[in-house]
């Protein structure tokens, strides 16, 4: 293997709660109940495929507005401190000591991106970055990783890609890519786990798989 893939919200960073505390901010404001299907949904997805949810579970013909406004109020509270995973920094230290080269590929935006990745120092690691606000495809479509992968001059089904969200995992299978998920806010059903070459409870154990051959 040549390369690594890591999406960012809930697996690098501790961030993926917040994002569910702002879709559920702003729909409480609109008098919308949001049920727990749409957690499913919406996490990890960016694009056409987050703007279909909005509009399935707020009740609008175009969510591109809610979106804009759930992505400022995420990062007006990362601006002040996004913990990091259990494991980032093991990880990344394996995979850049063997030669990997990285990269984030993330449905946040560009500037959250380098923010978070900056605050906690680790922006050395990583040889690029795509935000999926950027591709006209997001989660689960695989645009993002097959971006990624070109980025880094790695052919897809030479790179491990790291996700915590099962639209995540189907993005990173889609594009052919050994898919490695440590699940954060949701726990992967059969479909999924199919999706992966193998499911870890935190990067340490997915850093150690790589280490012993198992993946």
């Amino acid at each position: 293997m040549d390369g690594a893939i890591f999406d960012m919200d809930g697996l690098l960073f501790d961030t993926e709660k917040i994002w569910q505390r702002k879709w559920h901010d702003v729909a409480d404001e609109m008098g919308v109940t949001l049920p727990d299907e749409f957690k499913n949904e919406i996490t990890g997805s960016s694009g056409p495929f987050m703007n279909k949810v909005v509009c399935k579970y707020y009740h609008v013909e175009d969510g591109a507005e809610i979106i804009k406004d759930v992505y400022e109020r995420v990062h007006t509270e990362a601006q002040a401190h996004v913990d990091m995973k259990k494991g980032v920094v093991e990880i990344l230290d394996y995979l850049k000591d063997n030669g990997f080269l990285i990269a984030v590929a993330s449905s946040s935006s560009r500037k959250q991106i380098l923010h978070n990745i900056q605050s906690a120092g680790i922006q050395n690691y990583f040889d690029a970055i795509v935000s999926g606000v950027e591709l006209s495809r997001g989660k689960p479509a695989p645009d993002i990783f097959l971006k990624a992968a070109e980025q880094i001059k790695c052919r897809p089904e030479d790179c491990y890609v790291f996700e915590d969200a099962i639209n995540g995992v189907t993005a990173g299978h889609a594009a052919g890519c050994k898919t490695v998920m440590i699940p954060d806010m949701l726990e992967p059903d059969e479909e999924t786990i199919k999706k992966t070459v193998m499911v870890c409870k935190d990067l340490i154990e997915a850093k150690e798989a790589i280490r012993e051959g198992k993946i």
